[in-house]
């Protein structure tokens, strides 16, 4: 049975509620309760957004300098962590980076997938010093149902500790396990380019993030079947998200869509082809029947699923920042950490080009 609007009313007066007494206790002495309280997920029913709209594009990308000069410089230091995808940063600090060096950084998202920076001060320079710098990227994304930050709905929250389990709130619990391989928001008519999560509270062992390179699963498949998919189109959904949430008797700020997209699309500065399908908001493939497009989405989910030799895991430490390219990319939480421990980090989404198709 759905919760009552009494009901919802007293689950989002609580979560604020704490909101409140965080922001003004902070950890206690024996260091409980997030880091960060600022950043703790904040929801509110009343919350309501007019649809996203349409923006020209132009990735940042498409200006730097393809050495990099103002990215990779003598300091920084690089360790590729696959052929395919990732690269480990250290030695730079996006926060310093100037906008020779962001377009760089475009580029380079584009090019390894999965940037890995760590040391960084990010966490630490403000909410519209943040805002600030991921704006170059393109327009923020607002969640329509997720925890934000009071007053800053440009933050995506991910929020788990001994009260407030992510995974249940979005996840069955007849799963027999919690991997779910998605491209973030790609229901959006614009879905996301260049992204960037840093972590504020990690677990001891455990809580990372899987990627994979959509490119190089697609350059694994067979020529003929690579023409097939090209020119196909697939039907990307807001729905269940929005209706997941009424059921958690949370908010959905903006009305839920449907959206075809490329089933295989290109990158707009790279020229990559990448397949664009993925279990969390692929629904169905564009004039196939029911039981065809079914068999022909399960096969590329398995396919990316399985595609280990193509797939990185992204580990957190203090001062880490994980960028990606959406467009490219899929991935995947792990919930391999002890439910009484926190997890605490922070999404900007900046939304890019409508896909191009292949």
């Amino acid at each position: 049975m759905a919760p009552s609007v009494a009901e919802i009313t007293a689950q989002v007066t609580e979560t604020n509620d704490k909101l409140a007494q965080l922001k003004l206790d902070g950890p206690d002495k024996q260091g409980n309760g997030p880091s960060y309280p600022f950043y703790y997920p904040y929801y509110d029913l009343n919350e309501k957004w007019p649809p996203t709209e349409v923006h020209e594009h132009v990735d940042p990308g498409l200006k730097a300098d393809p050495a990099k000069p103002h990215l990779l410089t003598p300091e920084t230091k690089i360790n590729h962590i696959s052929p395919y995808i990732g690269t480990e940063i250290t030695g730079i600090q996006i926060s310093q980076l100037s906008e020779e060096g962001l377009d760089e950084l475009a580029l380079y998202a584009a090019e390894r997938k999965v940037l890995i920076f760590r040391d960084q001060d990010f966490k630490d320079i403000g909410a519209d010093r943040q805002i600030e710098l991921i704006k170059r990227f393109g327009p923020i994304q607002r969640h329509p149902t997720s925890g934000n930050v009071k007053g800053y709905p440009e933050f995506h929250v991910v929020y788990r500790d001994a009260e407030h389990d992510h995974f249940k709130r979005f996840l069955p619990d007849n799963r027999i396990n919690r991997t779910q391989w998605h491209s973030d928001v790609s229901y959006e008519k614009q879905p996301p380019g260049t992204t960037f999560f840093f972590i504020l509270d990690q677990p001891e062992v455990g809580g990372n993030t899987l990627f994979a390179s959509q490119v190089e699963a697609y350059k694994r498949l067979s020529p003929e079947f690579q023409k097939r998919l090209e020119g196909l189109r697939a039907v990307h959904s807001a729905h269940e998200q929005a209706e997941g949430s009424l059921r958690r008797g949370g908010p959905v700020r903006r009305e839920p869509i449907e959206t075809e997209h490329p089933l295989v699309r290109r990158h707009p500065v790279t020229g990559e082809k990448a397949l664009y399908v993925n279990t969390g908001f692929t629904r169905r493939i564009v004039g196939f029947k029911t039981e065809e497009s079914d068999y022909l989405l399960k096969f590329l989910y398995d396919h990316i699923a399985k595609g280990a030799d193509f797939q990185i895991r992204a580990s957190y430490r203090p001062g880490t920042v994980v960028v990606w390219d959406n467009r490219v990319t899929v991935h995947s939480a792990t919930g391999d950490f002890d439910s009484v421990e926190r997890r605490h980090a922070v999404r900007l989404t900046p939304q890019a080009e409508v896909p191009i198709p292949a």
